[in-house]
């Protein structure tokens, strides 16, 4: 039996087999997933992101616990810090999910950014349409959460969560960032200490501002006791509905496929480019460090 055909018949092992064949590029990994593509399409991918310290993997696990108590299975996708030493991801355990451990119906991945910016890994994509192919009901992406640059989320995700919490100065991350511009439902989690209402206001006051067709709903909760998961449940399928309703849901694929074309034929193009001009391209290192040659001009040369 082939490594797609385990997977389609259900076999994990299989199904972390790839992913990790996924995220060090290995050759055949593009067979298995051009094998699986056309399985996908039918999961609903919801985003989590925000500042460190909000409580996402809280309010992720608590997410998780509540789709199955639904019957629905669920994939979470937690996007780590790179180690130093190892290039794993730092958090890629999990402890903060070991409640949801031994549930057959959840399978939890952690990927490291392996230098990634926008708050995903590079093969993110790739491992969504392998889970998506699988046949996971919702798979749930958790970003890495440096704050400034989780912007990614919103191109891949069909809704995305923007947690903020009380008393970390998050409104202002948030308008520096540009972060609540890519918020579908604005989760306050942690809404049991203080500051609180004065963050839902802010919050409030910065939507006000913005210009979208969708009416941003904000959701308060306190995650670690599980109070308001239901109605962030229920504002995910809001949003779920509106998109139906208004074609959102196709367009948000079509940006999908084109983001995900780019980025695999910009890798692609790189990766021949070097091949065929390994010798020129280190001539061009060494004359542009030397300043003798602007590195403008040497890719001029270089691309004709």
């Amino acid at each position: 039996m082939t490594l797609h055909d385990s997977i389609l018949s259900g076999d994990r092992r299989a199904l972390a087999r790839l992913i990790t064949k996924i995220e060090n590029d290995q050759p055949d990994s593009r067979a298995a997933l051009a094998a699986l593509y056309p399985r996908g399409g039918r999961a609903q991918v919801i985003g989590v992101t925000g500042a460190p310290g909000t409580g996402k993997s809280t309010l992720v696990s608590e997410l998780a616990k509540a789709y199955r108590r639904a019957a629905k299975t669920v994939a979470i996708i937690a996007v780590d810090p790179t180690s130093p030493f190892t290039g794993g991801a730092i958090l890629g355990d999990r402890i903060r999910m070991r409640d949801l451990s031994g549930d057959d119906g959840v399978f939890i991945r952690s990927m490291a950014t392996r230098g990634s910016l926008g708050g995903l890994a590079r093969a993110t994509d790739e491992v969504v349409a392998v889970v998506d192919a699988a046949g996971f009901d919702v798979i749930m992406i958790e970003t890495v959460g440096a704050g400034q640059s989780e912007v990614d989320i919103a191109r891949l995700a069909h809704t995305t969560l923007v947690v903020e919490a009380p008393g970390l100065g998050d409104d202002v991350q948030a308008i520096k960032a540009g972060i609540l511009e890519i918020a579908d439902v604005l989760v306050l989690n942690k809404a049991d200490l203080p500051g609180a209402e004065a963050a839902t206001r802010a919050l409030r006051g910065m939507l006000m501002l913005a210009h979208t067709q969708w009416d941003v709903p904000i959701c308060e909760t306190v995650a670690a006791e599980g109070k308001g998961v239901a109605e962030v449940i229920a504002a995910i399928d809001r949003h779920r509905n509106y998109l139906l309703q208004n074609d959102g849901m196709i367009q948000r694929q079509r940006d999908r496929v084109r983001r995900q074309l780019e980025n695999l034929a910009r890798d692609l193009l790189y990766s021949r480019f070097i091949a065929a001009k390994r010798g020129e391209v280190d001539a061009a290192i060494e004359a542009v460090a030397s300043r003798q040659r602007d590195p403008y001009s040497v890719v001029d040369e270089l691309l004709k």
